[in-house]
């Protein structure tokens, strides 16, 4: 019998709420922070207002209308047991409902009912990023771009192959093909290449004027190459040891250089206030004694951007302004994992209709996808150059330049010298200078049997 009373009060229940929802629109209080709220002229976007637009096609299409929070506070209690925010305007029956990034907690659990989380997130920091040590193993290989060191290697294969190309072709280098060995076989011409890259030389060194130029270029390409290299790295290091590698929360609390602090008022704050652990009531002394808090999340953002601040905030949320500013980045350190829920009045029925239509987003990846739309990575200001410290193939542009130039003169100079020698042999045998330059070419190149054969065939015809 009671069993029947009490579904007969929760049918009631329902309806009441039904025809209370038929005869008003739902009011739904919500905060601006990218990218959950947003403001695009005089409408609303965001996480948010899509995540209410999902779930009103599960419920039926029911109504609503949604404000800003008036004292753009999440919501807290006072010491006289008063909610601020969000929390506030649902207690005092302002608003039906509270669609924000709202921390699901016991004491705001014990004020409204809240629905299961529709994201689930964890505390952590961001500062900004050249005050991270991001140790590697491959350090030294840091004062180069990935895009450097391919052109490096590029200009490496084409001097080998330059050196290689003007010891063949300059008769100054070799002088009779077909009766002593080339010096400068392939192989040689990229250790020498080599051995002036690390400045030791490598012998047998270039004769003739085109492999000089060629040899003395690459020289000043490796010097200058090495210079900049080392200047960089010693840069990096000094960088790196004017402050300590923050990656935790444990290395945040074992300094006093950069401070920090989270948004006045919101569930971070309350989670170290309450904590027993002790690092975080280090962390959180530390705040209250600096009065490091900020307002909200853009202040938080703005005094991590000017330095020496690192603003502690919800996982989630954190990846997103690493996402919108590339000047940033979020520690791996996450504490405190949490939910994201909605809020309504105590006793509301609402609330278990919402939790079922929540688990079915979930469940047919509905959130995941607003989560990969809204959380696109897009730098403003691109400060992501700005801010790496590896030097990148434009920064060298005229040093490139220079080697390419070299390379071109001494080709040409060999070919130079090779005409000139064509030429004279052509006088001598009162031969064209166009067939002695192309016999040549083929003795030079390993065409040495056809040009035996011509030689033969000449001699035929005399």
């Amino acid at each position: 019998m009671k069993g029947c009373m009490a579904l007969v009060v929760c049918a009631a229940a329902v309806a009441a709420w039904t025809v209370a929802a038929d005869a008003k629109d739902l009011s739904i209080t919500t905060i601006k922070e990218d990218p959950y709220i947003m403001s695009r002229g005089s409408e609303l976007e965001g996480y948010c207002i899509d995540l209410l637009s999902e779930l009103s096609k599960q419920l039926d299409s029911f109504k609503y209308n949604v404000h800003l929070v008036k004292d753009g506070r999440y919501g807290a209690v006072d010491t006289s047991g008063t909610w601020s925010g969000m929390i506030g305007e649902i207690v005092r029956g302002e608003a039906d409902l509270a669609v924000a990034p709202l921390t699901l907690t016991a004491v705001r659990e014990r004020a409204v009912d809240m629905t299961t989380p529709f994201i689930q997130t964890g505390l952590s920091f961001i500062l900004r990023r050249d005050l991270v040590c991001e140790e590697s193993s491959f350090s030294l290989l840091s004062p180069f771009s990935t895009d450097m060191w391919v052109g490096i290697l590029v200009a490496f294969l084409l001097t080998g192959l330059c050196i290689f190309l003007v010891g063949r072709i300059s008769p100054t280098e070799w002088a009779e093909p077909g009766a002593e060995e080339h010096s400068f076989t392939l192989l040689h011409s990229f250790w020498y290449v080599a051995g002036a890259l690390t400045l030791q030389g490598a012998g047998p060194h270039p004769k003739g004027l085109s492999g000089r130029v060629v040899s003395a270029i690459w020289w000043l390409f490796a010097v200058m190459l090495l210079a900049c290299y080392f200047a960089n790295f010693n840069s990096a290091m000094h960088s790196n040891s004017k402050h300590d590698s923050i990656n935790s929360f444990e290395d945040l609390a074992n300094q006093d250089v950069v401070e920090y602090g989270t948004i006045d008022g919101g569930s971070s704050k309350l989670f170290f206030k309450n904590s027993k652990n002790s690092l975080y009531q280090r962390i959180y002394d530390q705040m209250e004694r600096k009065k490091s808090f900020v307002s909200n999340a853009a202040e938080g953002v703005r005094r991590a951007q000017e330095g020496n601040f690192a603003f502690i905030g919800e996982e989630v949320s954190l990846d997103m302004i690493a996402a919108r500013h590339c000047d940033l980045v979020r520690a791996q350190s996450v504490i405190g994992m949490r939910g994201y829920s909605i809020a309504a009045p105590l006793g509301s029925p609402l609330v278990k209709n919402l939790t079922i239509a929540i688990l079915k987003l979930s469940e047919s990846g509905v959130l995941t996808h607003l989560r990969h739309k809204w959380w696109a990575s897009s730098c403003e200001g691109g400060h992501r150059d700005q801010t790496s410290e590896a030097l990148k193939p434009h920064h060298l542009r005229g040093l490139f330049l220079l080697l390419g130039l070299g390379l071109g003169v001494g080709l040409l100079l060999a070919l130079l010298e090779l005409m000139s020698r064509a030429r004279s042999q052509a006088k001598d045998s009162k031969k064209s200078c166009c067939s002695v330059l192309t016999a040549e070419l083929s003795q030079r190149f390993g065409r040495r049997g056809a040009s035996a054969e011509q030689d033969d065939a000449d001699k035929s015809k005399a």
